[in-house]
């Protein structure tokens, strides 16, 4: 697939010229060649028009590309290419947080942003509608707020946009474990003024477990017109309709000393998913968007994005709690039926003007989102008794079963609300040539109840945060040296407290949490802007973090720290004719340094850290001549060391081992086709994610994509 992209903009061409196509196909061979995995900048992450080496902040965008040559059909797969960020937990389906979790800069994030919008789901998301996929690192609270993104970062999802040639793409793609996938990319021009797109897939798959499945149905029109010179509209649509059955997340507990010593056990139970495809759930969801883009003079600009997310869970989700004996887990499963909904406006202003000799580029934004998550489930109840050393499930796992199970158990019906308004500010001032700064503000003001789990309300809190950063260009576009700092929080969910004897019962409101970044490094474009490094170190201090009274067992006070320190480093390279490398190393130091005594934390690495040390590579090269002419290879690898996914010292410490993963495609590919052969887990390893559980992973797979563009 090394040579995709160029050949859409001259297909037509190459059918009505066949003498010239020779020349012009090798042309936009080497042409697309050319460090094809590099994107120069973004208007979303700092909401300005800014080149990536301007930018103070790092972030890392993983290009559409990078998922044709790797044949991507997850974002899962498609995150493996992004320096510092792991998978936790897979997608739960359940409802409120059933999306995956990873691991960015010791901090737990998930993918709620698309386009800069919060955009909700309790599934995963199909990559078949993604132009990029921007990895924004640090708490970046200044301008996305602090509620839907997390301390480490933010994952947001760029799609692809409508333009003004006509063409079209379509894949299928068949592989082990039951893989069945299509997709579809289809682009029209009704005028000058008017385009449409249309991007869908379908897909299906199994476990490479004894049980489970996904699959899912997704499309997204989306409409461009542009009104006049100055006026265009955009609005993009997409609707996903997934069921899953997915393997119950094996916990190991959290509150008696760890029965567990090795990994025998588990890997013993490698192939088994303790569950049946039979008890599934559904996740249907719809996002919308819809952006105003007027030109009010020639130094202001005027966006505005209307956003709505819907989701729904429905249907079986359980988990494996430990019994504490060194063999035996509970299961506890519930019907789930949720619906989450998230809506919201922004308006930004944009300017580019002259502030006596100093260039100033500035955004200043007004942002409201409200949030609902409904909940009408049934209760939790005890099914069966899994035992890893008997190897033996005595849970009966049909829904009648669990239905009769279920019968008088329920949760109740509650609706959970926030409503989040803000205004905020970014000016990137040039004070010469070389030099550059940014002052960056928010007001926030938060009304509603936190989280999914919360049962009061916060009725009017206020939060203000702001941004620095400086840019020094040694070499101008080409060498940069930046610091920043950063600060992101957290609205907290308040606690029911009481006096020492008990009494005095009383609601307690905490104020906000708070994390703060301080960072420096290096961003470079050498050789012809063949080599594209990035180099950072940071510091990251929460605080403000709630805890247990030391005085008072009934009470929690605020003062809690955690640190994450750490280093990471990334290149995108396109060192010969036909090569295109990109790569990553990060290493992280994550802490609790401030908690409550007894609470077992102190001086230990968060669960949610993850792996210390992780490193990517993917390296894809392409023949221009000879008799392998046409015909590319890749070859990617994935590490990370060994991960605490159990870190406490009152109950014990829990390791899954490091792995080192490796991946290969084969591909032959002309100027309207492609065939893509795909080899997951070379070495079929058996490897484990987690926090606070044990995920085993899946094993070698093949899969053969076939691409034709028209």
């Amino acid at each position: 697939m090394g040579v995709l992209l160029g050949f859409n903009a001259y297909t037509q061409e190459v059918r009505s010229q066949d003498s010239l196509n020779r020349r012009v196909l090798e042309e936009v061979i080497i042409k697309d060649f050319k460090n094809r995995y590099k994107v120069d900048s973004s208007s979303t992450v700092s909401k300005l028009p800014l080149k990536y080496i301007e930018n103070p902040q790092v972030y890392q965008s993983i290009s559409k590309n990078l998922f044709k040559d790797q044949v991507v059909t997850n974002l899962n797969n498609a995150l493996k290419n992004a320096t510092g960020i792991t998978r936790l937990w897979e997608s739960t389906g359940r409802g409120g947080d059933g999306a995956e979790f990873y691991s960015m800069r010791g901090f737990a994030v998930q993918p709620t942003m698309v386009n800069g919008m919060a955009s909700i789901t309790n599934a995963g998301l199909d990559p078949a509608n993604i132009e990029t996929i921007e990895i924004v690192k640090g708490p970046s609270g200044t301008l996305f707020g602090g509620n839907v993104i997390s301390y480490g970062g933010l994952i947001n999802v760029v799609t692809k946009k409508p333009h003004n040639q006509s063409r079209g793409e379509i894949n299928f793609t068949n592989g082990g474990f039951g893989l069945r996938r299509i997709t579809a990319d289809y682009n029209l021009p009704l005028s000058k003024q008017l385009a449409i797109r249309v991007n869908a897939a379908n897909s299906s798959e199994d476990s490479f477990q004894d049980a489970g499945f996904s699959k899912s149905t997704y499309i997204a029109p989306s409409l461009l017109f542009k009104a006049s010179d100055k006026l265009q509209f955009l609005i993009n649509s997409e609707m996903r309709f997934a069921e899953s059955a997915n393997a119950p997340m094996i916990f190991l507990s959290r509150y008696s000393p760890l029965s567990f010593q090795t990994m025998d056990l588990f890997e013993k139970s490698y192939r088994k998913s303790f569950t049946a495809n039979s008890l599934s759930i559904s996740n249907p969801s719809f996002g919308f968007q819809g952006q105003m883009l007027y030109t009010l003079s020639k130094q202001w600009k005027s966006q505005t994005i209307l956003s709505s997310s819907n989701t729904t869970s429905d249907g079986y989700y359980h988990y494996l709690w430990d019994s504490a004996n060194g063999s035996d887990f509970t299961r506890f499963i519930s019907k789930r039926d949720g619906k989450t909904r998230a809506s919201g406006i922004q308006q930004n202003f944009n300017g580019d003007f002259l502030l006596g000799k100093l260039r100033n580029r500035l955004v200043i934004g007004l942002d409201y989102l409200e949030k609902t998550i409904d909940n009408s489930s049934s209760g939790w109840v005890a099914h069966g008794l899994v035992s890893l050393k008997n190897q033996k499930d005595d849970g009966k796992l049909t829904p009648q079963a669990v239905d009769q199970s279920l019968l008088n158990v329920f949760e109740g019906v509650s609706s959970v609300k926030t409503k989040i308004s803000s205004v905020y500010a970014s000016d990137v001032i040039n004070l010469s040539k070389n030099l550059s700064a940014m002052l960056s503000l928010r007001l926030d003001h938060f009304e509603g109840q936190p989280n999914y789990y919360s049962t009061e309300k916060i009725k009017s809190q206020f939060n203000l945060s702001p941004k620095f950063g400086l840019v020094y260009q040694a070499i101008p576009e080409k060498l940069s040296l930046f610091s920043n700092y950063m600060n992101g929080f957290t609205n907290l969910d308040p606690a029911q407290v009481a006096n020492v004897d008990g009494s005095n019962p009383r609601v307690k409101i905490f104020d906000p949490e708070h994390a703060n970044q301080w960072e420096a490094g290096t961003k470079a474009n050498l050789y012809q802007d063949n080599i594209s490094l990035t180099l950072s170190y940071y510091s990251i201090l929460v605080d403000n973090k709630v805890m247990t009274d030391p005085t008072n067992i009934n009470n929690s006070i605020q003062g809690g720290e955690v640190s994450s320190k750490g280093f990471e480093a990334s290149i995108v390279t396109n060192p010969i004719k036909g090569l295109n490398i990109i790569a990553g190393y990060s290493f992280n130091k994550s802490e609790v340094t401030k908690d409550a005594p007894d609470a077992g934390y102190i001086g230990l690495r968060p669960e949610e850290a993850g792996p210390a040390r992780l490193a990517n590579f993917w390296a894809n090269y392409k023949f221009t001549e000879g008799v392998f002419k046409y015909v590319g290879i890749g070859l990617g690898a994935n590490y990370a060391s060994e991960h605490k996914t159990l870190n406490r010292s009152n109950i014990g410490t829990f390791s899954l081992p490091s792995y080192l993963v490796y991946n290969a495609v084969m591909s032959y590919s002309r100027a309207n086709f492609s065939l893509n052969l795909k080899l997951d887990n070379i070495g079929n390893e058996k490897y484990y994610t987690g926090w606070s559980t044990i995920t085993p992973q899946r094993l070698r797979s093949i899969a053969l994509g076939l691409n034709y563009m028209f």
